[in-house]
């Protein structure tokens, strides 16, 4: 679905990822791990359109990300739920949910509250006046409701207390089971690995080890050395 060969971006002349490889599959979940600083959160910004691609290719469905629009690579059906949730925190939570399909005119919200069964009593609530970890369900129902092939999650876990990341992350599962595939980045390695099928693992730039998840988190060198974990 997602092909990325020997990319590379970053902000004006600092440049941040080098020749990054990378693929996700249909209905596949991938973790893309590694310390503060490796440029995860700028990978999923290159493939979104928030930041150029100033080198090598992002195919999605055999067409080219690079040079397009963030609103183009909506289209294509690539969802990013960028760092810090990023929701309308005046509005209520209907409102931030419809305004997620807006440009597939998907009003429906029915499918989201059943992945998220705590919004629909939540509904009329202004989203700023929720916790951290309700408001990043609705930042990931919001995505959805755009109806993508591809949803990118970026720092799930960031702050939030663990029994609601465990809440969360198992879902993601029936997200990808459903048809939307999940690129994912999160500091709880752990969590992250346990449930993706396969994992790149960034360090300054550059994607230094990937394959099978359960591998990569079964490998005690691997956990000490480039995850941070014993």
């Amino acid at each position: 679905m997602l092909e990325v060969a020997g990319l590379s971006a970053g902000y004006g002349r600092v440049q941040v990822l080098w020749d990054v490889d990378l693929s996700v599959g249909q209905q596949q979940i991938v973790a893309l791990v590694g310390p503060n600083g490796a440029g995860k959160s700028t990978l999923l910004r290159a493939l979104s359109g928030m930041i150029p691609i100033s080198a090598g290719h992002a195919v999605f469905r055999g067409l080219e990300v690079g040079g397009r629009s963030i609103e183009q690579i909506v289209d294509l059906g690539i969802a990013h739920v960028p760092e810090g949730r990023r929701l309308f925190p005046g509005l209520s939570v209907r409102d931030n949910l419809r305004l997620g399909g807006w440009r597939t005119d998907n009003r429906d919200i029915g499918r989201v509250v059943e992945l998220f069964p705590l919004l629909g009593d939540r509904l009329n609530q202004i989203a700023g006046s929720m916790s951290g970890g309700e408001q990043q369900m609705v930042a990931i129902a919001r995505g959805l409701m755009g109806r993508p092939d591809l949803i990118m999650i970026d720092e799930l876990s960031l702050g939030l207390a663990p029994m609601i990341v465990d809440e969360i992350i198992e879902r993601l599962p029936e997200i990808a089971a459903g048809g939307t595939s999940v690129l994912l980045v999160d500091q709880d390695v752990d969590a992250a690995l346990s449930i993706a099928e396969r994992a790149y693992v960034l360090e300054t730039g550059h994607v230094v080890l990937s394959g099978n998840a359960g591998k990569l988190l079964a490998d005690q060198r691997v956990r000490e050395s480039y995850l941070g974990i014993s």
